[in-house]
Order: C-alpha cells, then sequence, then structure tokens
C-alpha cells in the first residue's frame, strides 16, 4: 500500500516567510490527487517536501506508514517527474530512461524489459534511439514520464509537467496521464495552477492559498459545494460570481437585495429555513455564470430577475460568454442563446435559485 499522510507540516524560509501552514492531508493508496492553487500558495513546496527536495520545518510525513522526515530523496521509493523534463541531452530515449536502473546496478536484462514496456504503454518505442533535441515537447514529456515509471515507485510525484506544452498538446497529454494512472494503479500526486487540469484529472482535488489548505474533496464536490469564496472564484471557468447585498424579507419571503435595493432575489424554500436566521444582515451570493438566462418578454418568473448592462460579449461558438455590470457590480453570464447580446444592451435575466451560494462576508466562508 502507498499511502501518503502530512500530519502538521510546516514549512518556513529564513525564519519568518512561512510557505506552508499546518497542512494536514492523507492521500489514499491508488489516489490521484492534485494540489492547485495560484503562485506562490504552497503546492510545489509541499510536492517536494515529500519528494525530500525541501527539508521539513514541522510536522511529519508518512509514505506507506513509514515516517520520511530523515530518509533521503532516493530512499523513499518515490518517482518525480518535472516541468522542464530535466532529460540529459546527450543520451538517447532508452539511455534516459533506464540511466537510473543502471545507478541502482539493475541486471541488463531486467532494465532492457522495463524501458521498453514504459515505451511501450508510452507509444514512443519507436524513439528509443532519439536524443531529446529531435523530439517534440509532448514526446520529451512522454519520456520523463517514461523514465519515472521504469522505477516501479511507490508514489509517483508531478509538478506543473505540462506547463511548457501548447494548449491542444496539453488537453492530450492530461488524457495520457489520466489514462496512464488507471492502467497502473498507482498513487499519484499532482500540481497545477491551471483549474482545468486539476478538474479533470484528479480524484480528489487540494485547493492551496497562502500556504494553508482551503479545501479537499472530488473535483464535483469542489464545484458544488465551495467552502469558501477564494475555493468558489478559483474552481470553475469562468469564474463564479459574487454579488455583495444582504438578506431581508419581502412580502413574506426571504430574498437577497442588493444595497441599492434595485435588485430582489428570492430565495429557494430549502435554502430560506437554513438561512433565516441570517435575515437583516450582509451575505455575498454567488451564482455561477451557467445559471443565468437571458428572460423574455413574457417570463413572469416569480423569483425575481437581475436587470444588467452588457459591457463585454465573447462569442465561444457553442456558448457565449457576457460579462456585465448589474447596479456597479460585474457579472458574468453564460449563455447559449444563438443570437449574442450586443455591448451596450440592458439585459434581464433569470437566475437559478435553487442553485445561489451564500458566504460570509467577513469570513468568506460558506453558509450551510
Amino acid at each position: 500500500m502507498a499511502e501518503v499522510t502530512l500530519t502538521h507540516v510546516q514549512k518556513i524560509y529564513g525564519g519568518d516567510v512561512t510557505a506552508v501552514q499546518d497542512a494536514n492531508l492523507t492521500i489514499n493508496d491508488k489516489e490521484f490527487v492534485v494540489l492547485v492553487g495560484p503562485s506562490g500558495c504552497g503546492k510545489s513546496t509541499t510536492l517536494r517536501m515529500i519528494a525530500g527536495l525541501e527539508d521539513i520545518t514541522a510536522g511529519e510525513i508518512h509514505i506507506d506508514g513509514t515516517r520520511i522526515n530523515d530518509v533521503p530523496p532516493k530512499d523513499r521509493d518515490i518517482a518525480m517527474v518535472f516541468q522542464n523534463y530535466a532529460l540529459y541531452p546527450h543520451k538517447n530515449v532508452y539511455k534516459n530512461m533506464s540511466f537510473g536502473l543502471e545507478m541502482r546496478r539493475f541486471p541488463k536484462d531486467e532494465i532492457d524489459k522495463r524501458v521498453r514496456e514504459a515505451a511501450d504503454i508510452l507509444g514512443i518505442t519507436d524513439l528509443l534511439h532519439r536524443r531529446p533535441k529531435a523530439l517534440s515537447g509532448g514526446q520529451r514529456q512522454r519520456v520523463a514520464v517514461g523514465r519515472a515509471i521504469v522505477r516501479k515507485p511507490k508514489v509517483f510525484l508531478f509538478d506543473e509537467p505540462l506547463s511548457n506544452l501548447d494548449a491542444k498538446l496539453r488537453v492530450q497529454m492530461r488524457a495520457e496521464i489520466s489514462k496512464l494512472h488507471r492502467r497502473l494503479e498507482a498513487t499519484m500526486v499532482y500540481v497545477t495552477h491551471d483549474q482545468v487540469e486539476a478538474m479533470t484529472m484528479g480524484d480528489r482535488i487540494v485547493v492551496m492559498l497562502d500556504g494553508l489548505i482551503q479545501q479537499v474533496a472530488a473535483p464535483l464536490e469542489l464545484y458544488r459545494r465551495p467552502a469558501n469564496t477564494f475555493v468558489a472564484t478559483f474552481i470553475g471557468s469562468p469564474p463564479m460570481n459574487l454579488l455583495q447585498g444582504a438578506l431581508a424579507f419581502v412580502d413574506g419571503a426571504l430574498c437577497f437585495v442588493t444595497p441599492e435595493q434595485g435588485t430582489c432575489l428570492k430565495v429557494s424554500e430549502e435554502q430560506g429555513a437554513v438561512l433565516a436566521d441570517f435575515a437583516g444582515k450582509p451575505v455575498d451570493l454567488g451564482i455561477r455564470p451557467e445559471d443565468l438566462s437571458v428572460a423574455s418578454r413574457s417570463d413572469t418568473s416569480n423569483g425575481g430577475t437581475l436587470e444588467a448592462d452588457v459591457e463585454v460579449v465573447e462569442p465561444m461558438g457553442a456558448e457565449t460568454y457576457v460579462y456585465l455590470s448589474v447596479a456597479g457590480q460585474a457579472l458574468t453570464a453564460r449563455i447559449h442563446d444563438q443570437t449574442p447580446p450586443i455591448v451596450g444592451a440592458r439585459l434581464r435575466l433569470n437566475a437559478n435559485t435553487p442553485c445561489f451560494h451564500f458566504f460570509d462576508p467577513d469570513s468568506g466562508k460558506a453558509i450551510r
């Protein structure tokens, strides 16, 4: 079993710069876990501490039940794939993949077997004689992954491995790594700043900000039940809209109203039962762009509508992103109308009220 556990792990640089704060995380055997967040959030530092490339200031890390705080990287039974591939330019693909095994004095027949098995899995058998300069970016990335596969480690660590690839190749390699995980049934820890990579690849996602773990959950759980405003706006593209306002009873129904009282949206009965105690208090309302739709002239939605001014229109083909202003607050809608709205026009929008999210404006935490 290759379970990885972090218990109260902390990393401080220079005595006063805290990169990772009190990280507690369990990565289950055969699980694909993605660490995601903006630059400087501590995700790569966390990965490097698991790998042994960074010392741990406090806390403990265990792999397969063994405490590894003081175990050298070479003895941790992990394999790491870096952003820059880190291939030997003077060695061909075969030698790049076999070098680690040669240094560990594996028998030649075992080395050859492992290299050719990995090459077959990755579809690079016909490239074994080439040197890195004769390979494309995607082929180099496959070689870097192959070098990790031949090790047959307990844990694979990926540090933003697709950042140097173009958009189309990133999509292809995302699928390849996901298929590789299912085929190898290995424990994988993957670092990225790209929330699309995180959503499409991970069994679970660890969202980080300023060295703190904000939420750990399956992709759809993060999307549907974000723990705070940071997770809500980081996960999803376009991100969740946040409107400032307050909850108040209007004609006996609990509603969200903007400061100018220009917008009044009725809260669903299910949410109203939970939020009744927040009546009269300020809240932030979260609405996903796809939960907004253009209201027809005959539409008499009793949930209320938003009056919005169109500022930017981005046709995306099957859908259109519309950037709007509502009572001075920014709003994005994802609509599927064949005829996109005109910049400068005023739209009336219906909101899918059962999908509303509410957050405490002071702490940013979700109000359940």
